[in-house]
């Protein structure tokens, strides 16, 4: 099966298009996990309730980072997406280990308008479960169709080391009061660029792109994610719960040191020190304090500095889309896709 249809597709499109690609390969690999950690696995997926019954199905990801992989192909080489959807799997399932575990390490206990695994199952099996699909990733990327598997798998462990150093870094920020804007960018490039720049330069790799191609592809994901970054950070403070999932104030609540709020902080401003302040006693703590919270980030100009990067960094992928040197149309998708990604609002 590939995705051939005339003319450009819009984001949307190319979301829709990609699942019946991936989704039958994702539940397979999933359907191989020992049922410990397979019924955690799929209750996070949204594809049962916690006593496994179909019928307690909930809402799934999006899966714009299996969707770059297939879109990536398509750009390198046409009608090469069917080569990269072990790509496609092995990058989602790495990010919903991700998805476990920060659930757990950030005490979240609502994804996607439903309890977290976690708080279902327990911390320990969400954990599990979560190691499992990083196996299981390796797994299914060894198995992919092509002559540049070792490549592959080298590119998928090297990025999953720069996103658990970027989840450590991440915990470390949470524990300091002098967090800086440079280390608190770093974080986010290894927490999320990397496992998105990964997710581009492995389709381009898996269609037979040269390497300054998948250079060029990596780069274009690694600063999408930073921008995906940005707007996830300005959504955990302001996105409505009625389509995050998430309680408003989230970020706030759980005291994270996200981009707009260490901007805010190191910002010199009367606002950036009462949020010091505020963060160095107990936190925001009750909706009055994380509605005064909110609105000291954004008094400071934290809001608005995040809303710029993003930007800033959206251009900055598309210069080195644009470098690889990407088909017509799939070039045009992949400008659709990136756009989405900066103007979500879940």
């Amino acid at each position: 099966m590939t995705i051939t249809q005339p003319g450009p597709r819009a984001a949307d499109e190319v979301l829709a298009d990609c699942r019946p690609l991936v989704e039958p390969a994702l539940r397979a690999a999933v359907g191989t996990l020992p049922a410990s950690t397979r019924r955690v696995a799929g209750y996070h997926l949204g594809w049962w309730g916690r006593d496994g019954d179909p019928g307690g199905a909930g809402p799934s990801g999006k899966a714009i980072r299996s969707a770059l992989v297939l879109a990536s192909a398509q750009a390198t080489r046409e009608a090469s997406a069917q080569a990269a959807v072990p790509g496609a799997v092995a990058v989602e399932l790495v990010h919903n280990s991700s998805l476990l575990h920060d659930d757990v390490i950030d005490n979240d206990t609502t994804r996607r308008h439903r309890p977290t695994a976690w708080t279902v199952f327990g911390a320990g099996e969400a954990i599990l479960a979560g190691n499992a699909l990083q196996v299981l990733a390796c797994d299914v990327l060894a198995g992919a169709a092509s002559a540049q598997v070792v490549p592959a798998l080298r590119m998928l462990g090297d990025a999953v080391q720069q996103l658990l150093d970027g989840q450590c870094a991440d915990l470390d920020l949470e524990r300091r009061s002098d967090a800086s804007l440079s280390a608190c960018e770093a974080m986010a490039c290894g927490k999320t660029g990397a496992l998105m720049g990964c997710a581009c330069a492995l389709g381009c790799l898996l269609a037979g792109g040269t390497a300054e191609q998948v250079e060029h592809f990596r780069r274009f994901g690694q600063h999408l994610g930073l921008a995906f970054q940005h707007t996830d950070d300005l959504l955990g403070i302001w996105g409505s719960p009625e389509v995050t999932g998430k309680p408003v104030y989230s970020d706030l609540r759980n005291r994270k040191k996200s981009l707009p709020v260490v901007y805010a902080m190191t910002s010199g401003t009367p606002a950036g020190r009462e949020l010091v302040a505020l963060f160095q006693h107990s936190g925001p703590d009750g909706q009055r304090d994380l509605a005064r919270a909110g609105a000291l980030v954004e008094q400071a100009g934290g809001r608005r500095w995040s809303r710029a990067q993003a930007d800033t960094q959206l251009a900055r992928a598309l210069r080195h889309l644009k470098a690889a040197a990407p088909r017509g149309e799939a070039e045009t998708e992949l400008v659709a896709m990136a756009e989405l990604v900066v103007r979500r609002d879940h």
